[in-house]
């Protein structure tokens, strides 16, 4: 699992959310985001605990080394993608795009539907640490391409 270096700044590269399951996913320049529920517009908007799903170019990057072909961040059904990571992977951790702060759930499992979209091995290639995590929303706002992300430092 990779450690997580408090302070460290990135930008939100693209967005994507998908209004239901198996549909595809869009790409949009701002998101609503509600504190407990989720993205507006997004399948798992109202869903418990799976809010928003976060990934960064770096991991898509390695992915496509090991497949040999690009791997577009709307493909891989993960609502935001970061220019750089590194990522929270730990249940607890925080990151904050913007004026929004999300708590890590927990690893997000690469599924099935990848090796459809983006060709066979894509879910393998992008197993963990390369799929992403998964947040809560722990606070409302607005998420754009272009905002700053911020691990801020771990609290104990």
């Amino acid at each position: 699992m990779r450690s997580t270096v408090g302070g460290v700044n990135s930008r939100v590269l693209s967005i994507h959310v998908a209004p239901g399951r198996r549909l595809p996913t869009k790409s949009v320049e701002q998101v609503e985001a509600e504190a407990g529920v989720g993205l507006v517009g997004d399948r798992y908007h109202g869903s418990k605990h799976r809010h928003v799903t976060v990934q960064v170019r770096d991991d898509l990057e390695a992915a496509a080394e090991v497949l040999g072909r690009p791997v577009d961040p709307g493909l891989t059904r993960r609502n935001i993608t970061l220019d750089h990571g590194p990522l929270p992977t730990r249940p607890g951790e925080r990151l904050r795009i913007a004026d929004v702060e999300l708590e890590v759930v927990r690893i997000a499992a690469p599924c099935r539907l990848l090796d459809d979209d983006l060709g066979p091995g894509a879910m393998q290639a992008l197993r963990s640490p390369r799929g992403g995590t998964v947040f809560r929303l722990l606070s409302s706002g607005t998420i754009r391409v272009g905002d700053e992300a911020v691990v801020p430092p771990a609290t104990s």
